[in-house]
């Protein structure tokens, strides 16, 4: 069975000072907490204060984001090399906000895959379709896409480091998650995907997670499929209570 991961995105929010303050509520909350992977995900300000917190924890760092190069003239950008020394374990690659304010291509994943993969981190690639293309009946066309060209040229010995996480972009931050069921038909399309690139036995080591308007509330429903092997969680991820009760859901 894989073991569930459950991922906190903290995005554009939090300084050191806040990063810390959550670190230690959750630290107490998931002390005892086992049989699953938690991951924080705080912005690159923040990592440093999160590590000393979570440090000899079950808890696991994440960054949000890494450069497709290890190091060079790329002002304002962060390597792996960087997240590294600072103890990251995991990187979001590929988050749709990425996609849509930041112009990343697929091509552009791929690289920040690649590179995620030749340092000492575990990437997690980020997939989702649009509204418009949800309605026009393009789900799996969409998915099979991001998946394909996102870890073209990744190595079938690479799949135990990977992880995806599927979230309808139409989803995010609009407080209408995807229905369990949706989602387990996209995590199936997403699972035949990895199975054609990287086969069969490899791919099922590869944990595919739900994002999109991921509460308290619905966790549970999530927690009990066999489809889903964790959540990618945002706004919710910033109250203490409400992640602890997500990681708690039944995993």
């Amino acid at each position: 069975m894989r073991l569930p991961l459950v991922v906190g995105n903290w995005k554009m929010n939090t300084t050191p000072a806040q990063a810390e303050a959550i670190a230690r509520d959750l630290v107490a909350r998931l002390r005892d907490v086992h049989n699953l992977e938690v991951v924080l995900a705080p912005p690159f300000t923040s990592l440093p204060a999160t590590a000393g917190v979570i440090q000899g924890t079950p808890l696991r760092l994440a960054a949000q984001d890494l450069h497709w190069e290890d190091r060079g003239a790329y002002t304002g950008a962060i390597s792996h090399f960087m997240l590294e020394a600072v103890e990251c374990t995991y990187v979001l690659v590929g988050h749709s906000e990425r996609r849509i304010h930041f112009g990343e291509t697929d091509h552009v994943i791929n690289r920040k895959i690649h590179a995620a993969l030749r340092g000492g981190l575990r990437p997690i690639l980020c997939v989702g379709e649009e509204e418009a293309e949800k309605n026009s009946g393009r789900l799996r066309e969409v998915l099979i896409r991001q998946i394909e060209r996102g870890l073209d040229g990744v190595a079938s010995s690479s799949a135990s480091r990977l992880a995806v996480a599927y979230e309808p972009v139409w989803a995010i931050g609009t407080g209408h998650a995807a229905t369990l069921q949706d989602a387990a038909e996209a995590h199936r399309i997403v699972r035949q995907a990895l199975e054609h690139l990287l086969g069969e036995a490899e791919a099922f080591a590869v944990r595919i997670l739900y994002g999109g308007s991921v509460t308290s509330v619905n966790a549970s429903g999530f927690a009990t499929h066999p489809e889903v092997d964790g959540v990618l969680v945002g706004g919710a991820s910033l109250r203490s209570e409400d992640f602890a009760a997500i990681v708690r859901a039944g995993w």
